[in-house]
């Protein structure tokens, strides 16, 4: 029988966390494990981790009730760990699996509800060889099983899988946030990365799940001073928190003591080191703004939506900024009703004259250093232009947007039509820099505004977005992507009205079409420079290409996609019915669109091209002798006339027609067994690698 949770838990805020009505940004040190013959009491290291202002644990196994009070007691959430024997190939053993959907299930129903407990992360670090001889598809599904189970008994928790540069392909389609294990020990190159995961995390928030640096290779002051700027940085970037690994030098690993580093910001007799104080000392600066801003609505008919806009603006952090109306020709009462409820805005009727001449009149009567635009079904976070703010601090920077969100849906229709394809997106030329970005949240210096006229008053309801964008670049601007900046965008509450509204983009392209035919391919069809990002974590899927680097040693392991992912179907509407009719709307979304863009239907583009090999191989294992790993026998293979494969082929080594794969598989922090599959004649492989393995 489980207790219920009298205690607000935390929530996913779009980018971010909440708790309660106040964001929650997450600082957290991992826990453990600990020697057995090691009696810590957890009421005593809790208040010592609360002390250096620490809100949360992460634990690498799901805890017991003792620990979970303990944390309660002392004002701790608890990120509990599922260990199982994923470190083995789960794929070809499925009992491993499904031991680990018992454990998981057998806990959540005792300790689920308990107030302590803010999310389970699923798994951590499938190591890279491993994932690459199961499948990275049939890993992915695998584990996005568990996080489906998790969320059925417990909907209330989050859910996360531990990720990791060397598998950055793995994120997981349902988890509730992209979560990363980081070890860079250079400001530039941690910044760099954070600014590629935000982009891999698409619409949900990113944490760092780990990041620390050993102070015995190092030195304790070294220690202090990287996780200072860690956790300066990591809230610089927008991220929803960072976990410290480690709280303390014991740990205890695969059933032996770990005594060659120490991550500890405490020692092994419990005594603080500097970068204890590092993390107390740490405080995020206070919300303040460098320019002033014009935020301006256009709205036609919009009277029962301002007030959830109107509201979200008037709640913004920072300052200063005005807030300006322009009812576009309304033939509804919204005028008076922004005069009514709203007195303090700006408020403006022209005659009806299309969305970019409103803007472009909006612009006119506006004396902010800054014009950000929004529409009239969106919400402003409450940080929005503190966020947007922060990236214009790169003078280069002409214009800065963030995404655009959609709220949860109320209905079946809202939840597929939040999920389909040909939703407003930005388009990024690499992690920082834009070739698009939406006229629902958009912000553009006054000087490059006027130098490229406005907005073209030729768009009437569409495309003026792409049309500014383009001139904007073209005019030698630069545009900025800040991916905290986000927007609350009320999609369309039925599939016609998105259907109709595919028809308006449509006919908005016609006259892109003519204004940048450089812009659009021989067939009519939008040829972008970079890349849409549709809301979805990146992800691999069947038909992705993964650069594994040569015989999958790379570090940094990306992914290829033809498509970037879109956001997934609503957990609370996914059927049979429901998919059928999102896989309906999604094919007919283009076909419309292009049909009343160029007369011409959008046939499908062809897709990547993966590396081909023989469908029938031969597997086998073989014991790996202490000191002797993968690396080793890749080397030893090497010498011997065997050839590395390409960076994203599905194999090694080959050699006389004959390729080969190899993984570790580990059994415990001592045995190791060698994963072997090859395709071709496997005896002669098999004796060489049996001589090398047997060698004094």
């Amino acid at each position: 029988m489980t207790r219920l949770n009298p205690c607000p838990t935390l929530r996913t805020d779009g980018k971010f966390f909440r708790l309660g009505s106040e964001r929650f940004w997450l600082r957290c040190v991992s826990y453990g494990p600990f020697p057995p013959d090691c009696h810590l009491s957890h009421h005593e290291e809790f208040e010592k981790i609360r002390s250096a202002n620490f809100n949360s644990i992460r634990v690498f196994s799901l805890p017991d009730q003792e620990l979970l009070d303990a944390a309660h007691h002392a004002g701790l959430f608890v990120f509990a760990g599922l260990d199982w024997r994923h470190y083995e190939d789960f794929i070809s053993q499925p009992t491993l699996l499904s031991s680990a959907i018992i454990r998981l299930s057998e806990w959540l129903r005792i300790q689920a509800n308990h107030p302590a407990l803010a999310g389970v992360y699923i798994g951590n670090e499938i190591p890279s060889d491993l994932t690459r001889w199961m499948g990275p598809d049939k890993v992915r599904r695998s584990l996005e099983e568990l996080i489906g189970i998790g969320r059925g008994i417990a909907p209330h928790l989050l859910f996360a899988y531990a990720n990791y540069p060397s598998t950055e392909y793995l994120e997981l389609d349902n988890a509730d946030f992209t979560a990363f294990n980081i070890y860079l020990e250079t400001p530039d190159a941690f910044v760099s990365y954070l600014r590629r995961l935000q982009n891999i995390a698409g619409d949900r928030p990113l944490v760092i799940s780990e990041f620390g640096l050993d102070s015995l290779r190092n030195s304790t002051e070294a220690q202090a001073q990287i996780l200072a700027w860690g956790m300066r940085h990591a809230h610089e970037e927008e991220t929803a928190g960072i976990t410290v690994y480690a709280w303390s030098d014991l740990w205890h690993n695969a059933g032996m003591d770990v005594t060659d580093w120490s991550f500890g910001i405490t020692d092994r007799q419990g005594k603080i080191k500097p970068a204890w104080a590092a993390c107390r000392d740490f405080s995020p600066p206070a919300s303040s703004n460098n320019h002033t801003y014009s935020i301006i609505v256009c709205t036609r008919n919009g009277g029962s939506r301002m007030g959830a806009c109107l509201s979200a603006i008037d709640a913004l952090a920072g300052g200063p900024y005005e807030t300006i109306v322009v009812d576009d020709g309304s033939t509804d009462d919204t005028a008076e009703w922004v005069a009514s409820k709203f007195p303090h805005v700006r408020l403006f009727s022209i005659p009806p004259s299309g969305l970019s001449a409103a803007r472009n009149y909006g612009a006119a009567t506006a004396s902010g250093e800054i014009f950000v635009y929004t529409d009239d079904d969106c919400m402003p976070d409450y940080e929005w232009i503190t966020r947007l703010d922060r990236a214009f601090e790169n003078p280069e920077i002409a214009a800065v947007g963030g995404p655009n969100l959609p709220p949860n849906a109320s209905s079946i229709q809202e939840a597929i039509v939040s999920a389909a394809p040909g939703a407003p997106s930005h388009v990024l030329l690499d992690d920082t820099h834009a070739e698009h970005l939406p006229g629902c949240n958009i912000a553009v210096r006054r000087d490059a505004f006027e130098k490229i006229g406005g907005f073209n008053p030729a768009f009437h309801t569409a495309g003026d977005d792409v049309d500014f964008c383009w001139r904007l670049r073209d005019a030698g601007f630069e545009l900025g992507f800040a991916p905290g900046a986000f927007v609350w965008h009320h999609r369309r509450a039925s599939i016609r009205a998105f259907l109709k509204q595919q028809i308006g983009y449509g006919l908005a392209e016609r006259i892109l079409l003519k204004i940048h035919a450089n812009r659009f391919t021989k067939k009519g069809d939008l040829r972008w420079d970079g890349f849409v990002y549709a809301g979805g974590a990146i992800r691999v899927d069947h038909d992705s290409l993964i650069y594994h680097g040569p015989m999958g040693q790379a570090g940094y392991q990306s992914i290829c996609n033809r498509m970037l992912p879109i956001r997934g179907l609503d957990v609370r509407f996914q059927n049979f019915f429901t998919h059928l009719l999102l896989k309906v709307v999604s094919i007919l979304q283009p076909q419309i669109r292009s049909w009343y863009r160029n007369r011409k239907i959008c046939l499908p583009k062809n897709p990547i091209v993966i590396p081909n090999f023989p469908e029938e191989f031969s597997e086998f294992n073989l014991p790996l002798p202490p000191k002797i790993n993968r690396d080793h026998t890749l080397k030893h293979l090497l010498s011997n006339h065997w050839q590395a494969a390409g960076d994203c082929d599905a194999w090694d080594l080959e050699k006389n027609g004959i390729r080969l794969l190899l993984a570790t598989q580990k059994l415990d922090f001592q045995h190791h067994n060698l994963l072997i599959r090859i395709w071709g004649k496997p005896q002669p492989v098999m004796n060489e690698l049996i001589r090398f393995l047997n060698q004094p």
